[in-house]
């Protein structure tokens, strides 16, 4: 199994994403490029109007496809340092629920590894998304948590990427 190098940050927290922190923790003086990914919350879906979202997680295997997918990333890529951060629990409108940031010598290396990486967490990685509005409740585009026996991946497999 591949792994997430000593200086990159793979997080899943439960309070507000730091995004300016994230940024100045990544940039290195070897970089010519630092992009940050900010997928935050909207406050519609579907032509419904969102009251707030809310995030669960299988944590511990979701930390570890994170640290797969930054490990992956450094193959691929030229990179530096990358922070990817997932956000659980209630969110409000205009709130981060991911973020990812990567460092790197050159813009087209920081770009193409921010959308692979972004990409790759809503495919593979074992979060779901619950959508709040004024008349009810959905999981997202048919997303639900494991039942009991089931695993986390075959769910989300099973279902439509986030």
């Amino acid at each position: 199994m591949t792994t997430a190098t000593k200086l990159d940050v793979v997080q899943l927290v439960r309070q507000p994403i730091s995004v300016s922190r994230l940024v100045r923790y990544v940039r290195a003086s070897t970089d010519g490029a630092v992009i940050a990914f900010d997928g935050c919350v909207r406050d519609n879906s579907n032509g419904r109007r969102t009251l707030y979202l809310e995030y669960e997680a299988y944590e511990s295997m979701a930390l570890a496809k994170m640290r797969e997918i930054v490990a992956d990333m450094h193959k691929k890529f030229e990179i530096g340092r990358v922070a990817m951060v997932h956000r659980l629990g209630r969110l409000d409108i205009g709130e981060a629920s991911v973020m990812i940031v990567v460092g790197a010598p050159h813009r087209a290396a920081a770009f193409d590894a921010g959308r692979y990486a972004i990409d790759t967490l809503k495919k593979t990685v074992p979060i779901w998304k619950k959508e709040f509005f004024e008349d009810g409740a959905v999981w997202s585009e048919g997303e639900q948590p494991p039942m009991p026996g089931e695993t986390a991946v075959s769910v989300k497999r099973a279902s439509n990427p986030r």
